[in-house]
């Protein structure tokens, strides 16, 4: 993507669909940031707009005629060059946990709903102004190795792996070498190993290690709750009101985070 000075997402839509494609830019008016610079009706097409291009954002559905979004994706890795972020929109969720594979930055189902268009835009720009704001005489080892923030957790659960977003996991426990994610809709294991690889691939303004064992998701916490020897628990707006303790050392940045 090319270096632009001012906030711009360029952007590219791709859909076999007139009426989506349509609806989908007119959607993207009301975000003055947002600037569709050309539409495709195919994966063929689709390789050769990115590639003219160089946009930001690539809105791109999955099922076209001639090569579909994900083979779009896999073609343009191979290439080398530097890749957008891609948003698929389709109306299957069941090729959510590719996209994932293929760390698309998130995956919408049709018809769009505009409030969760614009949480994709707000996580677009944001990502956008970290990445100009890593320039080559900013940047250290230490930061051009941190892993991007995940905005898809991958939850498995009987069999079936669901496709979250970050934003609506509760908390998470490890017991026993096992990360257990508990989030708005679904419950399940995480494929992360310990939970300081999790929280560092997470924002870490939402994301709280609150014990050893527990991370929380700050927006998600009902209650806090008094407990002995001056220290507290937190009640989590979970189904359970999962009530999860902060550490003695934790207990500090509570006050201050709560004004307690």
């Amino acid at each position: 993507m090319r270096d632009r000075a001012t906030a711009t997402l360029t952007t590219v839509i791709v859909d076999d669909e007139q009426l989506a494609s349509d609806e989908l830019a007119y959607l993207l008016r009301d975000f003055p940031e947002v600037e569709v610079v050309a539409t495709g009706r195919n994966g063929l097409e689709a390789v050769q707009l990115i590639r003219k291009a160089e946009p930001d954002l690539v809105f791109m559905d999955v099922h076209m005629p001639g090569q579909d979004g994900m083979s779009v994706v896999r073609d343009l890795r191979e290439s080398g060059m530097e890749l957008p972020h891609f948003i698929f929109v389709t109306a299957y969720d069941q090729y959510a946990v590719e996209a994932f594979r293929l760390e698309a930055m998130d995956y919408l189902l049709k018809p769009v709903d505009k409030a969760r268009l614009a949480e994709t835009i707000d996580r677009a720009r944001r990502s956008a102004q970290e990445k100009k704001a890593l320039t080559p005489e900013s940047a250290t080892p230490l930061a051009s190795s941190s892993p991007p923030h995940r905005t898809k957790l991958l939850i498995r659960n009987a069999n079936r792996n669901f496709i979250v977003d970050a934003q609506d996991v509760i908390y998470a426990t490890i017991d026993n070498g096992m990360i257990t994610l508990v989030a708005t809709n679904v419950e399940g294991h995480s494929n992360y190993r310990t939970i300081e690889d999790l929280q560092a691939n997470l924002d870490k303004d939402t994301f709280w290690r609150v014990h050893r064992s527990y991370l929380v998701n700050i927006h998600k916490i009902k209650e806090v709750v008094p407990w002995f020897k001056s220290s507290y628990q937190l009640r989590m707006d979970d189904r359970k009101h999962t009530e999860i303790p902060v550490s003695r050392v934790q207990t500090k940045r509570l006050r201050e985070l709560l004004k307690l």
